[in-house]
């Protein structure tokens, strides 16, 4: 039994990974929007959740999207301003506005301080692990959709040729806050069903490290591709548990092995793979074997 609590563990964690890892592929993979601040929108939608549930009576999944939302109207609220920039200013911008925000959340009373919260159990009947897969899952076709939309193809141009992209009648400030937008509503989601998980939060959970280890999954996965954000979150979330018997060299070895693949595969595990291209090729093969 302790087994299966620990397996399951495991897999909300990935679970949470994912969502996590898609609102990041939307802004960074394919916007092209380097964001170092991506646990900022965590942390509000942890922290929006942690107080809905401790003073409202309200259900779980009305919490969750709500949640989301207030990520959401940060991230819009702070992409108007900082989006006119690019490259490392802009990833300088939203790290200071992470550090910022850490900040304040450990000086206000309604958020404990730097003592934390205590996250109260879901309750109605409600499955959180079956709300961490569901969510994991919609967020995953939502941003497989987006991809292969004229929205996706609007934040690849944008991605790719800034200049070229608004020459042909793309509202750049539109479409970056837009996706700033999505990016932190997905965050939020990841935030609340995080905080819910843990039991307990604190905004120092929320720094500069948790948001290289959202950007690695990505960046590891391959930027712009959607299954490769999901293997990049997967492998990322259960190799430190995986690595838990030998914890004073886990570390050292997450690190070569990133530094590795970097070398190997720089465009990420599944960045220049496509599955589009990959099937038909099957479907000849297995043709002519006949």
């Amino acid at each position: 039994m302790a087994l299966d609590s620990y397996l399951l563990q495991i897999l909300l964690t990935i679970g949470i990974g994912i969502i996590l890892a898609m609102g990041l592929t939307i802004i960074t993979g394919l916007t092209g929007q380097l964001s170092l601040g991506h646990a900022a929108f965590m942390s509000i939608g942890a922290f929006s959740s942690a107080l809905l549930a401790i003073h409202t009576g309200l259900p779980y999944p009305l919490i969750l999207l709500l949640s989301g939302l207030a990520s959401a109207v940060v991230a819009a609220s702070i992409g108007w301003p900082i989006l006119r920039l690019s490259g490392d200013y802009l990833a300088i911008c939203t790290l200071g506005f992470a550090e910022i925000l850490k900040v304040v959340l450990l000086n206000l009373d309604f958020t404990n301080r730097a003592l934390g919260l205590s996250v109260p159990a879901v309750t109605g009947g409600i499955s959180l692990p079956f709300m961490v897969f569901v969510t994991a899952l919609l967020v995953t076709l939502a941003t497989a959709a987006i991809a292969h939309s004229r929205l996706g193809i609007a934040l690849k141009a944008i991605r790719d040729d800034e200049i070229a992209a608004e020459a042909s009648g793309i509202n750049l400030t539109r479409y970056k806050v837009g996706a700033f937008a999505i990016g932190g509503f997905m965050a939020g989601l990841g935030g609340s069903l995080y905080a819910h998980v843990i039991s307990y939060i604190n905004p120092s959970d929320f720094g500069f490290i948790k948001s290289i280890d959202i950007l690695s999954m990505v960046v590891l996965g391959g930027l712009g591709s959607v299954s490769g954000t999901v293997l990049g979150a997967t492998v990322l979330a259960a190799l430190p548990e995986l690595l838990r018997f030998m914890a004073q060299y886990r570390m050292l070895v997450y690190g070569v092995l990133l530094v590795v693949m970097m070398v190997f595969r720089p465009s990420g595990l599944l960045g220049s793979v496509r599955f589009t291209t990959i099937i038909p090729l099957l479907k000849r093969r297995l043709g002519s074997s006949r």
